[in-house]
C-alpha cells in the first residue's frame, strides 16, 4: 500500500501523511507539532517553515538552527 502524498506548488517538497513506521519520540512530536501549527497558519513555503521552526525553537537533531536544507535532509531521513 502507498502513502498518501501531496506536493505543495510552491516549494516542491512531497509532504506524506500520518504515515511512518517508527514509534514517535519528544523530538518528533515536537516537530510535527509545530509543522501542523505553520501549516495551520497558511504557511506552507520551505523559507516559511524553516522560519517558523526557528521562531518556536524547534531545532533539528543538531542543536542549530534550521535551513532549508536541514530541513529537506531531516524531511528524507524521517521518511516524510
Amino acid at each position: 500500500m502507498t502513502s498518501p502524498r501531496m506536493t505543495h506548488p510552491l516549494d516542491g517538497i512531497v509532504y506524506k501523511h500520518q504515515c511512518r513506521n517508527w514509534e514517535e519520540t519528544p523530538y518528533t512530536k515536537s516537530l510535527g507539532d509545530a509543522l501542523e501549527a505553520l501549516f495551520d497558519g497558511k504557511i506552507h513555503d520551505l523559507d516559511g517553515i524553516v522560519a517558523g521552526l526557528n521562531d518556536a525553537g524547534v531545532k533539528p537533531p543538531d542543536g542549530q538552527l534550521w535551513t532549508a536544507d536541514s530541513f529537506k535532509a531531516e524531511m528524507a531521513r524521517l521518511g516524510s
